[in-house]
């Protein structure tokens, strides 16, 4: 009577009594999908989602129970949802694919090998001859669901704690990163102050050369100085060596 309500007439009320009154059939199904590590508050929220489908679905007039019909809306649900949860990556997307990963778990379980890893090649041509499926894909489906990705903000333990709040900064502490930009800030000074000691085309070819991003070539410089190419290479090397010899004539090294 609620069936044809709201196929006849779009009763929302009647839809509503319908989803509610099978609310325990979706909890139970979920349930059976908690071995995958999800959040089973998670599965009973798309399984019912699955459930309010197959009500809309529903034709009363072919004669099956609304139970029947919506198991299977249900668990279509909530096979995607697992799919879509496991991996960043896509896991399957042909029917042989999802049809592996769903019942790859439960044969490894009858043979008792849910810990062990990779397959030994008699297990993997006993489950791909079991399953229909090519020795390969089960080798790489059991390696991928083995290495199923991990939320940093998975709880761990109590108070609510999460993987992240335990994980090493990677960054430098204060003290470190202090020393570095002293360090920077003193090597800056001593250039800057063994610019000041050059001439001012020592000065201009030797930030032109070492210091610029894209630098010109001798030949450039040399007709913009009017000079050869072997001057220009030659007062370079003179103002390195003379920046050089300032820099570490500055230098305090630290103590041991």
């Amino acid at each position: 009577m609620l069936a044809k309500r709201w196929v006849d007439y779009e009763d929302t009320a009647a839809a509503h009594r319908l989803v509610t009154s099978h609310l325990r059939l979706v909890a139970k199904i979920a349930i059976g999908y908690r071995h995958y590590g999800l959040p089973v508050a998670d599965l009973i929220s798309e399984g019912n989602i699955g459930l309010m489908r197959a009500v809309k679905k529903f034709d009363p007039d072919r004669g099956f129970r609304l139970a029947t019909y919506a198991m299977w809306w249900i668990k279509a649900s909530l096979n995607e949802f697992v799919l879509n949860s496991w991996s960043m990556v896509k896991i399957g997307t042909l029917a042989a694919q999802k049809k592996l990963f769903f019942n790859l778990r439960r044969i490894k379980s009858r043979l008792r090998l849910l810990e062990s890893g990779d397959l030994a090649p008699e297990h993997v041509t006993t489950i791909a001859t079991e399953l229909g499926v090519e020795e390969h894909d089960v080798v790489a489906m059991n390696r991928r669901m083995a290495g199923r990705d991990s939320s940093l903000n998975l709880p761990v333990g109590e108070g609510g704690t999460e993987i992240q709040d335990l994980m090493a900064d990677q960054a430098d502490n204060q003290e470190v990163a202090y020393a570095r930009n002293e360090e920077l800030s003193k090597g800056r000074q001593l250039i800057s102050q063994a610019l000041g000691a050059l001439t001012e085309r020592e000065r201009e070819i030797f930030v032109e050369r070492r210091l610029a991003e894209n630098p010109p070539t001798l030949e450039e410089l040399g007709t913009r100085y009017g000079v050869s190419r072997e001057r220009i290479r030659q007062i370079e090397v003179k103002a390195f060596e003379k920046v050089r010899d300032l820099v570490q004539a500055g230098f305090i090294p630290e103590a041991a």
